[in-house]
């Protein structure tokens, strides 16, 4: 269909009432007269502006549709083509929507089938595969689907007809699985073998010996990867993801067979997609790492490949500690130099065996920045608290201190971590700490409290003169610890008043340390009222904290309901405006279940959190504090509960929150989900911070094992600090 003008009725839209990821849409019409445009350099940037405005981070807006009839004329018209059907395509399979009623873009989309199915015949391969993806996401499968059946009996390119198949399986799974039979053959392409082995994935086909043999057989598979279906840009990695999340034995076992021949591969580059699914597997699946440690340590034939492993190693924790011998060589290399190789093995061996990593750290302190850092944020288990107590790295960090002014960044915290976890047996690096105390203050001062508390009496009044002179030249963290080793507060209590009384940046802190001293902070009490910002407050997470901190600070040191309702009132009132106050929201609530039945008049606020999982443990958790017992329903407070934790939307708070309610809060039914959450093979915990994700999994299903025991034994379960 050959257009003229693509634009004609451009100006005649309502843009300027139209919204987009920035706000109005009044800037699209020349964006999209520059996409249209000879000028190949303006018309590429306005490409990236629309992906900006009406395809934000994959969200669509009522502009977004807007824009799709001029976006289909310009790609029929022959202007960048292939780019504009990729938007097309992305618009279309978006499912964040704001703003518009859902399905709009989409069928907005839908509606310039008759200008983009004709381009599934075009001269370009290019454009004939991408014509392909973009129109299978209309979802509208009486139009489409015919057109691609057309294409998959005469297309010729194996690239364009691997997308067509993609696009048939996307509309009709079980159509896209007889087609991919096909096609699993060494005979087909390499690309039409990994499309097949997606779309009987996709049609949940139980997985056979042909489908093993033809993943391995396109490894490696990444340069196949056509790059639209942002999630299958890895293959192997997806393919391991999806028969992982199918929970099945029979699929866990055949992810697990995959990625252990793909480690075990002759190749350099299979083996190197294949650590990205065992990585995969394993923030996946509880039983994968035990299931794939062995390959992983033979696919360490080299120093550079065990440093690509060693990430996932130091995740895995002590569950890879036969793989401590493969990371301990290149950890102990070249310790009087920078070497980030070694650091990073050395990091690995630090989570993986930490006795081992102690001389090579103690060797290469100062010049070992990630594993000094994985030894001070070292996890905590029941024999120890922080890394293991080494007296080589002793020495090391009190030589390192006994000069702060040159620790970086953040050396000083993490030196003074190790030593606050070893407690006495640090008492021999006082001099340094005490040196190190006008320079970092805020570090040193918790250092010292912790090891003198733990020392004799003779070393605990060395270390209170100390800090009583540093808290009498105004130092909050001596007074602090000073508290913390001799009770005395009146040092405290006015440096905190002077602080409260410096502004909103610094009252959060201040108050959670005037609410730790309780009735002794009581002559406090004038400043800590005269720091709440009240109903006319900011809005800003930093500001609802505060208030928060002031309200569970005046409630603990004045028992003052009334105050502190209003307070927490204030907050809730405040925090409704979005999504980005809702952590600060569940500090609030978390602070009203303190209150018990002094906190009934809040039962409304708490009651209105209830619909979304994030806030929900915390509300259920105030809730059973604080509202009337007869009108709680405590088996759908379980219930809204459980489903948060299915979702991982708040684990601790979940657990705490099941804790509170109780056995007898919970059916059978809800039992049993309890325990899959303990016991099944999927994580809970899937996503966050690359690093912990994998750890906070393992603490999640410890946690919720403690709660089942207490549940069936009486037995008191682990609750959140």
């Amino acid at each position: 269909m050959e257009l003229v003008h693509p634009l004609d009725g451009l100006d005649a839209r309502p843009w300027s009432s139209l919204r987009h990821a920035y706000g109005s849409a009044d800037d699209l019409p020349d964006l999209l007269r520059a996409l249209a445009g000879p000028a190949q350099e303006a018309a590429g940037a306005a490409l990236s502006e629309l992906y900006g405005s009406v395809l934000h981070q994959g969200t669509v807006y009522a502009a977004s549709a807007e824009v799709v009839p001029f976006l289909a004329r310009i790609a029929a018209a022959g202007h960048r083509v292939v780019d504009v059907l990729a938007l097309l395509g992305g618009l279309a399979e978006s499912e964040d929507e704001h703003g518009v009623a859902p399905g709009t873009v989409r069928d907005a989309v839908a509606r310039q089938l008759p200008l983009l199915l004709p381009l599934l015949t075009d001269g370009d391969p290019e454009v004939r595969r991408t014509a392909a993806w973009a129109v299978s996401h209309t979802r509208a499968a009486e139009l489409v689907l015919p057109a691609l059946r057309r294409c998959w009996e005469e297309e010729t390119e194996a690239p364009v007809r691997a997308e067509v198949l993609a696009g048939i399986s996307r509309l009709d799974r079980a159509a896209g699985a007889v087609a991919a039979a096909t096609v699993l053959a060494p005979s087909a392409a390499p690309e039409l073998r990994l499309a097949a082995v997606f779309a009987c994935l996709d049609a949940d086909v139980p997985w056979t010996r042909a489908h093993h043999t033809a993943m391995l057989s396109v490894l490696p598979a990444d340069p196949l990867a056509g790059g639209l279906d942002l999630d299958r840009t890895e293959p192997l990695s997806a393919v391991v993801g999806a028969l992982l999340l199918r929970d099945r034995a029979p699929d866990r076992e055949a992810a697990s067979a995959l990625v252990d021949a793909a480690l075990r591969d002759d190749r350099a580059d299979v083996r190197a997609e294949a650590r990205w699914a065992a990585e995969r597997a394993c923030v996946l699946s509880r039983s994968a790492p035990a299931r794939l440690l062995d390959a992983l340590r033979a696919a360490a034939v080299d120093e550079e490949s065990v440093l690509a492993t060693a990430s996932l190693f130091g995740r895995l924790g002590p569950a890879a500690a036969p793989a401590a011998d493969v990371l301990a060589g290149p950890a102990a290399r070249n310790p009087g130099r920078e070497d980030d190789g070694a650091d990073r093995a050395l990091a690995a061996l630090v989570l993986v065996a930490p006795g081992r990593a102690a001389g090579p750290l103690a060797e290469g302190l100062g010049r070992r920045p990630r594993a000094l850092a994985a030894a001070a944020g070292f996890p905590t288990d029941d024999s120890h608290v922080g890394f293991p107590y080494d007296g080589g790295l002793l020495t090391a960090v009190r030589r390192r201190l006994g000069r702060p002014e040159a620790l970086s960044g953040n050396e000083s915290w993490q030196l003074t971590a190790l030593l606050r976890g070893w407690g006495a047996r640090a008492v021999p690096a006082l001099p340094e700490l005490y040196g190190a105390l006008a320079h970092v203050p805020a570090h040193a001062a918790p250092a010292i409290a912790a090891i003198a508390r733990s020392a004799g009496p003779a070393k605990r009044a060395e270390a209170a003169r100390c800090l009583r002179a540093a808290a009498g030249k105004g130092s909050l963290p001596a007074a602090r610890a000073l508290y913390d080793v001799t009770g005395e507060h009146t040092p405290l209590v006015d440096l905190l008043a002077a602080e409260l009384r410096q502004g909103r940046h610094r009252v959060r802190e201040a108050a959670v340390t005037a609410a730790d001293l309780g009735a002794r902070a009581r002559d406090l009490t004038p400043e800590l009222r005269a720091a709440l910002g009240g109903p006319d407050g900011g809005a800003t997470t930093p500001d609802l904290d505060a208030d928060t901190a002031l309200a569970d600070a005046l409630w603990r040191i004045t028992g003052d309901a009334a105050t502190t309702v209003a307070a927490l009132d204030s907050v809730f009132a405040r925090a409704e405006s979005g999504p980005w106050t809702r952590w600060a929201v569940v500090r609030a609530a978390r602070a009203t279940a303190l209150l018990g039945p002094a906190g009934r008049p809040l039962t409304g606020r708490l009651e209105a959190l209830l619909d979304d999982p994030v806030r929900v443990p915390a509300a259920a958790l105030a809730l059973v504090s604080v509202a009337d017992p007869a009108a709680l329903d405590r088996t759908a407070l379980a219930e809204a509960v459980l489903r948060s934790a299915e979702r991982a939307a708040d684990p601790d708070g979940a657990c705490d929150a099941l804790h509170a309610l109780g056995r007898a809060a919970l059916s059978a039914e809800q039992l049993r989900r309890l325990a899959a959450l303990a016991d099944g093979d999927l994580r809970t915990i899937r996503w966050g911070v690359e690093d912990r994700v994998i750890r906070q999994d393992e603490a999640f299903r410890g946690r919720v094992r403690d709660l089942l025991t207490a549940f069936t034994t009486g037995a008191p379960a682990t609750a959140t600090p």
